[in-house]
């Protein structure tokens, strides 16, 4: 591959791909061994292949990108670094086997890596109302300060088990009275497949973010 990637690199795009969900970097620690800061975040975020997003002082949030999904595809089939050992070695048969698999079962990458069902932080249970007040404290909670756009895939994982129709229209609603205010990320590269899954779609157009105005 003309830009190949450093060791590095591809261990953090096959870490958040095995993980197939957004992960703090202290999680990741915990998990794989090692964090994405510095110059090896930098890279991965400059080539749109890895999304960070860090709220005030707490660790940085991790996420791979479509991009990087696909880069994760392409490196099935790519030769074995140098200097890998024994343990790289065996794992780049792995994943080559992983790649027989999907060009045989015509599959993708995120057809096999998927999250556990229920993962993410704790919201209200399916007979809770979800309220403009819900959707203004959950804002409050994830926005850096008052005015910050919010990912709806930051915001819907703290929904659970609210009726999407039912968001959907109370969002709607909410922006159309201008109590909040919807829009596309305007960096299409950066926009991940949970991205795309938590937008909202108005006019024709995905929308992917979220201003609650202070009530």
């Amino acid at each position: 591959m003309n830009d190949r990637l450093g060791t590095q690199h591809i261990s953090a795009l096959f870490a958040l791909m095995g993980a197939a969900r957004e992960i703090t970097n202290t999680e990741l620690q915990e998990l794989a061994g090692f964090r994405i800061d510095g110059q090896l975040r930098r890279t991965l975020n400059e080539r749109h292949l890895v999304t960070s997003t860090r709220q005030g002082n707490r660790p940085f949030v991790h996420e791979l990108t479509d991009a990087g999904w696909k880069r994760c595809e392409a490196e099935l089939a790519g030769e074995r670094p140098e200097g890998s050992g024994h343990l790289g070695g065996a794992f780049y048969l792995v994943l080559d086997g992983i790649g027989r698999y999907l060009r045989r079962d015509n599959k993708i990458l995120a057809d096999v890596f998927q999250p556990d069902a229920g993962e993410g932080d704790p919201g209200p249970t399916q007979s809770d109302p979800v309220t403009d007040a819900t959707i203004a404290t959950l804002y409050r909670q994830l926005a850096d300060k008052q005015g910050d756009w919010v990912r709806l895939a930051q915001l819907r994982p703290l929904l659970n088990g609210a009726d999407r129709t039912d968001v959907d229209k109370l969002l709607k609603t909410m922006s159309k009275a201008g109590r909040a205010h919807l829009a596309p990320n305007p960096d299409r590269k950066s926009v991940t497949t949970a991205d795309r899954e938590a937008a909202i779609r108005i006019g024709g157009e995905d929308n992917h973010l979220l201003v609650v105005e202070r009530s």
